[in-house]
């Protein structure tokens, strides 16, 4: 996704708040088994995507969405359902052609929310890092290793730099995003990843400033 084509992807024009839940988090991932088509046709799908995007936030059925710099992006939906939230996706013409993998998780938010920027919005780079639990990792080891990472969360400063933190799924993952350089000593630190109980995957995002409900 380019960046200059792209300012759409941040798009929030649905009335949805910060009390609109719940929340579907998407993850695009870039699928390396994507079909090889001529650039002329990728070309077109995209501006499909691109078309589905404003017409999906209009709608009030997407309320977040931003490209990763090293490929993929993100959405958030405005419903718990999973095949609500497909048949909302499969109305994306590069999403029908297998342009990306997709992931979809309830998301709970425990620092910011989502929420609507309106159409004078500004352009950032946040830095985003999802957390996933290691294979093999549940009951009483898992809530271990989340507890130690919510209470290490705590600690990041500068405090007000964080933007937003929650919860994807069953507690099996989840996300930190904030501003600001990139922090992998901090991330490397987490005792959970420390101990191979939880895998970090740091990337930078581009996205609406405010998306989060951050001032």
């Amino acid at each position: 996704m380019k960046h200059g084509t792209v300012l759409i992807l941040a798009l929030c024009l649905s009335l949805a708040s910060a009390d609109a839940q719940p929340f579907l988090f998407v993850f695009l991932n870039p699928n390396p088994n994507k079909p090889e088509l001529p650039k002329e046709q990728v070309d077109s799908l995209m501006a499909g995507h691109m078309a589905n995007i404003g017409r999906l936030a209009k709608e009030g059925k997407l309320l977040i969405a931003g490209p990763f710099y090293d490929g993929g992006g993100i959405f958030v939906m405005a419903t718990a359902s999973k095949d609500t939230a497909w048949e909302w996706l499969r109305t994306d013409p590069a999403v029908r052609a297998n342009r990306w993998n997709i992931e979809l998780l309830p998301y709970q938010p425990r620092q910011g929310s989502v929420c609507a920027v309106g159409e004078n919005y500004k352009m950032t780079t946040y830095q985003f890092v999802r957390y996933t639990a290691a294979p093999g990792i549940s009951g009483e080891q898992s809530r271990t290793a989340w507890d130690a990472h919510r209470r290490h969360l705590g600690t990041f400063s500068p405090a007000d730099s964080v933007v937003a933190e929650g919860v994807l799924g069953k507690d099996e993952s989840a996300i930190f995003i904030y501003q600001g350089e990139p922090a992998e000593a901090f991330v490397k630190a987490d005792p959970g990843v420390r101990d191979s109980l939880l895998h970090a995957t740091m990337r930078r995002i581009y996205i609406a400033k405010g998306s989060f409900c951050e001032e």
